[in-house]
């Protein structure tokens, strides 16, 4: 399926998913609230069936954080980018998808340690690099200031 059929397919199914066209993926934006029903028609939509998490990225955006997940169909052999954004920075919450593709897991943990966002349904939602214990903030987040470092 090319970039123009999925527009028109995933349009057939939801028509409320804001799609762009990004530089290389057909680009679908949701609201937090939307998430995981859309991620789960993304994978069990037969026309679709994007069983293949890639890539997922978490962004802090100043005002609210995002993550990007890059989908990709084995079957069908296209790709589509996710997107989402909280509603706000001092409660970054998302719905996980880990339940939906198992390469969720570590990358939501990886955001989560790194950008600060939480995912509600995870089953192991704690930090993945950074001591839980000693680890204050999140070293991805544009006002974070290492006191650590020391400039010669």
């Amino acid at each position: 399926m090319n970039n123009e059929q999925l527009k028109e397919k995933i349009r057939s199914i939801d028509s409320n998913i804001e799609i762009t066209d990004g530089p290389q993926y057909v680009t679908l934006s949701v609201s937090p609230a939307d998430l995981h029903k859309t991620a789960l028609m993304l994978k069990t939509q037969a026309d679709l069936s994007f069983d293949y998490l890639f890539c997922l990225t978490g962004n802090d955006l100043t005002d609210a954080c995002s993550v990007v997940y890059h989908l990709e169909s084995f079957k069908h052999r296209h790709c589509i980018v996710l997107t989402v954004k909280t509603a706000n920075r001092e409660n970054a919450v998302l719905d996980s998808v880990c339940d939906i593709w198992i390469t969720a897991d570590f990358h939501e943990r990886e955001v989560y340690d790194l950008v600060g966002i939480t995912f509600t349904n995870h089953p192991d939602m704690r930090r993945i690099f950074l001591n839980e214990e000693d680890w204050v903030g999140y070293p991805l987040r544009k006002d974070y200031t290492d006191n650590n470092i020391v400039l010669r």
